[in-house]
C-alpha cells in the first residue's frame, strides 16, 4: 500500500521536533550536529532570535494579500537586493525550482522581443536547477529525466569544465548561458573565476544572456554574498533561493532592466511568491548576512574548518581523497560510497548530505561557532574509524 505521503525521498529514519543553533533535537531527545542546514538553507541556524522575531512580527500583521496590491515588505526586500548586486529588478518566487523556470522564461522572452527568437541553452553535465520539467531539461542527466518525456528542447550539456566544448556550443542561437558558480548536486565543484570569465566573454561575443544559479551556493555560504563576486564577473539573470528565506520558503530571480525588459504584465506571476511573510523573514536574512563583518567570519570559519579537514583526510586516506568547495560550502572527496559515509554519521549524532561525484557535502549554518567546528572534525573521524572498521572485519 502506497504511504499517504508519496514516497519520491529516500528519508533516513530520523525525526526532528526542534532546532537550537547548529543542532536538531529528534523525537527521543537525542541532539544531532547538523552539516547539512536543510541543505545549506538555514543560513543563521534553527530558531535564529531575529529570524523568529521578524516573523511573529509580520504574522501579527499581515500574512498574505497577493500580488494584486502593492507589498511594501517585498519592496522594501528588493531594494536591498538591487543595492547589493548587479541587479536593477526582482520577481519573488517560493523556491529555487520556481526562480529557475521564470530564469528559462525571461531569457527566451527577451529574444522574442527582440524580433530574433532564439531557442537554445547551454549548460554544464553535473547541473541540478530544480525538479520542474524545464529544470530537469536544463540539467539533462537520465536521473532527472527519465520517463519525464518529451523534454523541453533547446539545451545542451557539455562536459563539466570544458571550456572549450562550452565556447563552442554557444552561438547566434544561444538565449543563455546557465550555470552554477559552484555545483552544489554535482560534488562541490567550483567553477574557477579565469573560466567564469570566458563564460562571461563566450556569451558577450554573440550577445547570449548569463544566466548563474546561486540558489545553493548564494547568501555568503562563500564569503561573499554571491559566490560570482569572486571572480568580478557579474550575470544578466540570476536565480536565488535557500538561504534567502533562512528556512522560510523564499527564492527570486535578479535581473538586469535589459535583460528582465520582456516581463511585462501579465507574462509571469505567483500567487504566493514573495508574501510578506516570507520577505520580512528575508529582509531580516540581508541585514545580517549581507554584513561584511559577517562575511568576514565566514571566511575566517571557513579556513578553520577546511584545514581541519585536510587533517581529518592524511589520518583516513582510506576513506577519503581531498576536500574541495568554496567558503562553508564544502565537500569531502569520498574513497567509500558518500551514502555510507553519511549513514556512518547518523550513529555519530552527525548529519550531511551527500552528492555526485564521490563527495559529501559539508554546509553548515554561517553561524556555527569555532567550538562547533572542532565537534564536527571529531565525530567525522568517529566515522571514518567506523568505516575502517568495518572494513576489516
Amino acid at each position: 500500500m502506497i504511504p499517504t505521503v508519496l514516497p519520491t525521498y529516500n528519508r533516513a529514519p530520523l525525526a526532528f521536533v526542534k532546532g537550537e543553533g547548529s543542532w536538531l533535537i529528534a523525537e527521543d531527545g537525542e541532539r544531532y550536529l547538523d552539516l547539512a542546514a536543510g541543505i545549506a538553507v538555514n543560513v543563521l541556524g534553527h530558531a535564529h532570535p531575529a529570524l523568529v522575531g521578524a516573523l511573529n512580527e509580520q504574522a501579527g500583521r499581515l500574512w498574505h494579500v497577493s500580488n494584486l496590491y502593492r507589498i511594501p515588505e517585498q519592496e522594501r526586500l528588493a531594494d536591498r537586493l538591487t543595492a547589493e548586486t548587479f541587479a536593477d529588478t526582482v520577481f519573488f518566487t517560493n523556491s529555487g525550482t520556481e526562480a529557475a523556470e521564470l530564469a528559462l522564461k525571461m531569457a527566451r522572452r527577451y529574444w522574442y522581443d527582440s524580433g530574433t527568437p532564439r531557442p537554445g541553452f547551454v549548460a554544464f553535465e553535473g547541473a541540478f536547477h530544480g525538479r520542474s520539467t524545464g529544470a530537469i531539461a536544463a540539467a539533462g542527466s537520465e536521473k532527472m529525466t527519465k520517463g519525464f518525456g518529451p523534454l523541453m528542447s533547446g539545451f545542451v550539456q557539455v562536459p563539466w569544465g570544458d571550456l572549450d566544448a562550452l565556447e563552442a556550443a554557444v552561438s547566434d542561437q544561444t538565449a543563455a548561458v546557465i550555470v552554477e558558480p559552484v555545483q552544489g548536486e554535482g560534488g562541490i565543484r567550483p567553477i574557477p573565476d579565469d573560466d567564469l570569465r570566458r563564460i562571461r566573454a563566450a556569451c558577450d561575443r554573440v550577445g547570449a544572456l548569463l544566466i548563474f544559479d546561486e540558489v545553493q551556493c548564494g547568501m555568503g555560504r562563500t564569503g561573499r554574498l554571491f559566490a560570482h563576486e569572486w571572480s568580478g564577473v557579474t550575470p544578466d539573470i540570476m536565480m536565488v533561493a535557500k538561504g534567502i528565506g533562512g528556512g522560510f520558503p523564499l527564492g527570486a530571480v535578479l535581473a538586469t532592466e535589459k535583460a528582465a525588459a520582456g516581463m511585462t504584465v501579465g507574462t509571469h506571476g505567483s500567487t504566493y511568491g514573495g508574501n510578506p511573510l516570507a520577505c520580512a523573514v528575508g529582509t531580516k536574512v540581508m541585514e545580517i548576512v549581507a554584513d561584511p563583518a559577517f562575511l568576514a567570519e565566514v571566511t575566517r570559519k571557513a579556513a578553520l574548518f577546511r584545514q581541519k579537514l585536510e587533517g581529518l583526510v592524511a589520518a583516513h586516506p582510506a576513506v577519503f581523497s581531498g576536500v574541495r568547495g568554496e567558503g562553508l560550502m564544502l565537500g569531502l572527496v569520498c574513497k567509500v560510497p558518500p551514502a555510507e559515509v553519511v549513514s556512518a554519521g547518523y550513529a555519530q549524532h552527525l548529519l550531511m548530505v551527500p552528492a555526485a561525484n564521490e563527495a559529501v557535502r559539508l554546509l553548515p549554518a554561517l553561524t556555527i561557532s569555532d567550538a562547533e567546528i572542532a565537534e564536527a572534525v571529531v565525530r567525522l573521524d568517529a566515522v571514518a574509524t567506523a568505516i575502517e572498521g568495518a572494513a576489516s572485519d
